[in-house]
């Protein structure tokens, strides 16, 4: 059996040129030996001349193209000159396929240290972009769910249930857990100035008017961004990265109709129930603090029914939509915007719940001072 060899002899004759002759064949098993030795002899010499005798190559295929093209670059490097002498035809014209500059390592720049008005232009544009997007998003948004009132048939219901239990009826023990704790404290903490006036019955007062007109919804929106948007953003983020919203797009599916609508359509129907939850164990740990100073359970709920009534309950509950609307909204949107990359579906999930959260305040401060203003 045949086996093909390839060999290398260098030469530097007393201009200082070198001279590299190559014998044999030239291919994936015997160029990598020749490439070796040929890389070391121009680093040792480092000769401004190299001619390279092909002559006595009896084949050639992309290995051996390769390591002419490497030489040929390595010169070019150092500012060298390189010469083929020899190299048949039909191995020129699979050289001339290839352009040496095509493979020079691309020159780094350093990176220039952004100046202060560059930043703040950068930053606002950022945010200018951002609110844009989150504008078309909302009008998008407002017509699929108008789409669906006007067709409810053609809303995905099952999906919107599946949504409705892993979103919003799972959330319930965190959620009754973490209010009725927050009762218990703020009944602690207003039992102790309100005792130097033997005013401790007042207790209840406070935990209903502000468990029912904002901790309840507030703390249920800030449970939901961190639950439920977070999830959204990283469903629909995984989809987007894997491409499987681009092909609901080329199947002639809206995303936002098809997936989107769903989502809001379970949150928003879970926020309000879920508020109402949060206010009562809400108020329920405001009960477990006047009991222990001796009130009778009697007597703290006619204190939470003369202090508050149904104005205060309906004004949260209207607050919860808006909250659910926000925690649904942006956390599709975020996951919709994804890019690509490892960390792209990490990103998105938490500029999702940064960006509801932000929202969740601001809405909240709107709310207070509509409210003020409407003597509510």
């Amino acid at each position: 059996m045949l086996v093909n060899t390839a060999t290398i002899h260098t030469d530097v004759n007393e201009q200082g040129i070198l001279t590299i002759k190559i014998d044999g064949h030239l291919d994936s098993t015997t160029t990598g030996d020749v490439w070796l030795k040929a890389t070391n002899v121009l680093e040792q010499t480092s000769a401004a001349r190299v001619v390279v005798d092909a002559s006595r190559i009896d084949y050639c295929d992309g290995s051996g193209v390769g390591l002419l093209i490497e030489l040929y670059r390595r010169q070019q490097k150092t500012g060298g000159e390189l010469e083929i002498k020899g190299l048949r035809a039909e191995f020129q014209k699979l050289m001339d396929l290839f352009d040496p500059a095509e493979f020079a390592e691309p020159h780094i720049a350093k990176p220039r240290k952004a100046k202060l008005p560059e930043e703040v232009g950068r930053a606002t544009f950022t945010i200018w972009e951002n609110i844009r997007t989150q504008i078309s998003f909302l009008g998008e948004l407002v017509v699929a769910l108008i789409y669906a009132a006007g067709n409810p048939r053609r809303v995905r219901w099952k999906d919107a249930f599946l949504i409705a239990e892993t979103a919003g009826v799972n959330a319930f023990p965190i959620i009754a857990l973490i209010s009725f704790l927050i009762g218990l404290i703020m009944a602690f903490q207003a039992a102790i100035p309100m005792r130097q006036f033997g005013a401790e019955i007042f207790v209840a007062d406070l935990i209903a008017l502000s468990v029912l007109r904002e901790l309840g919804p507030l703390m249920t929106a800030i449970i939901m961004a961190g639950r439920t948007s977070s999830a959204f953003a990283a469903e629909l983020g995984t989809m987007k990265v894997n491409e499987e919203i681009d092909a609901l797009t080329t199947m002639g599916l809206d995303p936002v109709r098809f997936l989107v609508v769903t989502r809001v359509i379970a949150t928003l129907a879970m926020m309000p129930l879920l508020t109402i939850l949060a206010n009562l164990f809400g108020v329920m740990g405001g009960s477990v603090v006047l009991l222990s100073m001796g009130y009778p359970l009697t007597t703290y709920l006619d204190r939470v029914m003369l202090s508050a009534d149904y104005i205060d309950l309906l004004g949260g509950l209207l607050k919860s939509l808006a909250f659910g609307l926000l925690v649904a909204g942006i956390g599709c949107l975020r996951g919709l915007k994804t890019t690509t990359g490892a960390s792209a579906v990490g990103d998105s999930t938490t500029r999702a719940v940064v960006s509801v959260i932000i929202l969740i305040v601001i809405t909240d401060g709107i709310f207070s001072v509509v409210y003020f203003y409407l003597g509510i």
